[in-house]
C-alpha cells in the first residue's frame, strides 16, 4: 500500500464501498452475463437478493464518511455514487479507466462530484 505508507497512514477496508455484491444464487461463470444485464438498466431493475437502490445509497452515504480520504473503489461502486449525486437512475453513467481518479467532496453534508476520472479506452467484461 504505497500510497498509505508515503503518507503514514492507516489503511481502512470498509466493504460498503467495495464490489457491488453478486446475488447468491449465481455462480462465477454467470457473474459476467448479470453484470452486463445491470450495465444495461437502471438501479431499481438489477435482480437479484437485495436491494441495489439501497446499496448504492449506502455506497454514498459511506463515501460521504470518508470525507478528506483517497478511497480505492470498484467500477460499478463508483458509478453509484456519480450517479446518485447526478441524479440519473442508470447504472452506468461513464467508464472510469483503470486507477483513474474521481473526485468527490462533502459540501453541506452531502457529497458532491467535482471531476469524474478518466473515462477508459475499452469496454468492461
Amino acid at each position: 500500500m504505497p500510497l498509505a505508507e508515503a503518507l503514514g497512514q492507516e489503511i481502512i477496508i470498509d466493504p460498503a464501498v467495495g464490489e457491488i455484491p453478486t446475488p447468491g444464487s449465481l455462480s462465477p461463470e454467470e457473474r459476467p452475463a448479470w453484470l452486463r444485464a445491470a450495465f444495461e438498466g437502471g438501479w431499481g431493475d438489477i435482480g437479484g437478493d437485495i436491494d441495489y437502490a439501497a446499496w448504492r445509497r449506502t455506497v454514498t452515504a459511506a463515501l460521504a464518511a470518508q470525507a478528506g480520504l483517497a478511497v480505492f473503489s470498484h467500477f460499478v461502486a463508483i458509478n453509484a455514487a456519480v450517479s446518485l449525486i447526478e441524479g440519473q437512475d442508470r447504472v452506468v453513467v461513464f467508464h472510469p479507466g483503470h486507477a483513474s481518479i474521481t473526485e468527490l467532496e462533502v459540501r453541506g453534508g452531502a457529497l458532491a462530484l467535482v471531476k469524474r476520472g478518466a473515462e477508459a479506452e475499452t469496454g468492461v467484461l
